[in-house]
């Protein structure tokens, strides 16, 4: 290609300025060839962006939100304001996925171990009466614990006063703070009490004839107080004491997650118990994992009757995870789940600095 055609390949304003103010110096043709190199440089980087933004316009809306928050992870690390965290235990242990009424019990099976939840009683501020709470369930009981194991572990204190916190925490996950009868803050605060009420247990069998119940109070108290003369009904107050076992083991040893890919899937319980459950799993992970569709529909599969409806629905749920994940070491067949080993970037999350110790009869789950 002569001088020229290089020349004419030039076309960015600020690159024709150099051009001009090279002319007619030494190195004027070296000048020419630079110029042309990043010309082309600024080409291929504009094809790409509009290919990206193309794949994009045929997204839908919540595939363009999961993109967006693949992107954000990718090229911003995960800064201390950009994680929470939550107890192992409770990144293990699936809440129901729907209301489950007037049930007072709920039981899910994880291999040879198993949880379950019993619902419990709150002394009523108003009436001074024990009024029964149902189970906590769905995406805002997960969110509720992430938020609570995420204040406990920055202020250093097995006392939250939830009312100082969560109108931003809900803000930060993308859910507007509206109040009344049927608004978010008051349902965030239903699932509060519903949490604080239950009773929480693991059962742990070896497989042969050998079993363990562990009994596992997140909160040791609630405080109730309600709404003051003027104030909203959901102006009440709210005071979580942790159980100072479990705080103490929680300091230890939270687990870290990113908010962001939290706040992607802040409308999904089962996408949420995946991220907990894999950010659990990747950070002590020996060796590769199987799981088979059975193990999984047990573990994750309460909404679902048939295993032939819970392949479709988990196949598209974890498919949402790699969207924004996609070096996650996981892959599905026809007999199950793989998880594999993987480097620290897997849910880009800060990497475990110690070995774990502590509330170790979970490992097996």
């Amino acid at each position: 290609m002569g001088i020229e055609e290089t020349i004419a390949g030039i076309r960015d304003a600020d690159l024709l300025e150099e051009l001009e103010a090279a002319r007619g110096g030494f190195l004027f043709a070296q000048i020419v060839a630079h110029l042309h190199h990043r010309q082309r440089e600024r080409d291929a980087q504009r094809a790409a962006e509009g290919l990206a933004q193309a794949r994009r316009a045929e997204l839908s809306r919540d595939q363009r939100r999961r993109d967006a928050v693949r992107l954000v992870i990718e090229n911003e690390p995960a800064l201390p304001e950009n994680l929470q965290h939550i107890h192992s235990v409770l990144a293990l242990c699936g809440l129901p996925y729907r209301d489950p009424g007037a049930m007072r019990e709920f039981s899910r099976t994880y291999g040879r171990n198993s949880l379950n939840l019993i619902a419990g009683r709150l002394k009523d501020p108003s009436t001074g009466s024990f009024l029964p709470q149902g189970l906590p369930y769905g995406p805002k009981a997960r969110l509720m614990l992430l938020h609570l194991c995420t204040e406990a572990v920055r202020q250093r204190s097995a006392v939250v006063q939830v009312a100082d916190t969560l109108s931003g925490f809900m803000r930060e996950m993308g859910f507007a703070v509206t109040g009344g009868e049927r608004g978010t803050i008051r349902q965030f605060k239903e699932q509060l009490n519903r949490l604080a009420a239950c009773t929480m247990q693991i059962g742990l069998w070896d497989g042969r004839d050998s079993a363990t119940t562990l009994n596992v109070p997140p909160f040791r108290s609630l405080e109730l107080w309600r709404p003051r003369e003027g104030e909203e009904p959901h102006d009440g107050g709210r005071i979580v004491r942790f159980d100072q076992e479990f705080y103490e083991t929680l300091v230890r040893h939270a687990l870290p997650v990113d908010m962001r890919a939290a706040k992607a899937f802040s409308g999904s319980a089962r996408k949420l118990d995946l991220l907990f459950w894999l950010g659990y799993r990747l950070r002590a992970l020996p060796r590769p994992l199987r799981l088979t569709w059975n193990n999984l529909h047990q573990q994750f599969g309460a909404e679902n009757a048939s295993i032939r409806s819970f392949r479709q629905a988990f196949k598209a749920d974890l498919a949402h995870l790699q969207e924004v994940f996609p070096k996650l070491p996981v892959e599905l067949d026809d007999n199950g789940l793989v998880l594999s080993p993987a480097d620290e970037g897997a849910l880009l999350v800060p990497p475990r600095k110690t070995p774990r110790k502590g509330m170790t009869a979970t490992k097996g789950i």
